[in-house]
């Protein structure tokens, strides 16, 4: 299962049922596990731990050194993907910038060719990340969220669950649970249709939409308006949006702004 052509670090541990492909390149102490398959020309560099079942695409590099003018090549930092993902080719993904630090991807995550996720990235489990979507250190990406090709992310902000960003986009702010994002950190309302897709029920639907409008559409700042909704008992599903906009980044939370007609 092992390509007479490919390079192989003898740290590394390789499960039998796992392959790897023409001319690729082990670097490190890498973990692979069973049926794991790295692909033509793909690199793990450092340390890298590769869960069950996952694909790493042509000539794509995971592990490479991360970006951070401040990072020492001595770091004994890492990346820890987990099961089933699917990494597309050219897909870039740095390890920790310090000692102890971890880039971590769940599980049955999708990252389409040229994407992009820097040192010290959290994502986390059924994410869709589209060609050429570039996430910089420190992003927290939380479940079932797609991020549109080419749409770019600053450090040390958070995506939550079932977002949806619109492609070619620019973020430096968080964008809470359950939101539609576009253009130059703006939100356009709610995922509407990811929800339904989802399994969410009308009545948590109705509540998160009504939670919505009382943070981001009753004319306060948004720290009187999350005051106001902290006064009210809201649905398991509803709460986890006022919980993610009560500890925002240090970055703060995207505006609400239309996104029809407005040009």
């Amino acid at each position: 299962m092992i390509h007479s052509t490919a390079i192989i670090d003898a740290r590394a541990q390789i499960d039998p049922t796992a392959e790897i492909g023409p001319y690729a390149i082990i670097d490190g102490p890498a973990q692979i596990a069973a049926g794991a398959k790295v692909m033509a020309h793909a690199q793990l560099v450092g340390k890298v731990t590769v869960g069950a079942g996952t694909i790493i695409g042509r000539a794509a590099i995971i592990g490479g050194e991360p970006q951070d003018l401040g990072y020492d090549p001595l770091a004994d930092s890492e990346v820890v993907l987990g099961t089933e993902n699917t990494i597309r080719e050219h897909v870039t993904i740095h390890r920790g910038s310090k000692p102890g630090g971890v880039t971590r991807i769940g599980d049955r995550n999708f990252l389409m060719a040229g994407s992009h996720l820097a040192h010290d990235v959290v994502l986390g489990n059924h994410n869709i990340i589209a060609n050429a979507a570039l996430l910089a250190g420190h992003i927290q990406v939380g479940n079932n969220t797609f991020i549109g090709g080419g749409a770019v992310f600053h450090q040390f902000i958070r995506i939550g669950d079932f977002c949806v960003v619109q492609g070619n986009g620019g973020f430096g702010k968080d964008i809470p649970h359950y939101c539609a994002a576009q253009r130059i950190n703006r939100i356009t309302g709610l995922n509407v249709i990811g929800l339904r897709r989802n399994g969410f029920t009308s009545e948590d639907r109705a509540a998160i939409k009504k939670l919505f409008h009382t943070l981001f559409c009753s004319g306060r700042n948004l720290s009187e308006a999350v005051a106001e909704a902290a006064t009210h008992e809201w649905p398991e599903k509803a709460q986890r949006l006022l919980e993610f906009v009560q500890a925002p980044s240090k970055k703060g939370v995207c505006p609400v702004r239309p996104g029809r007609g407005e040009d």
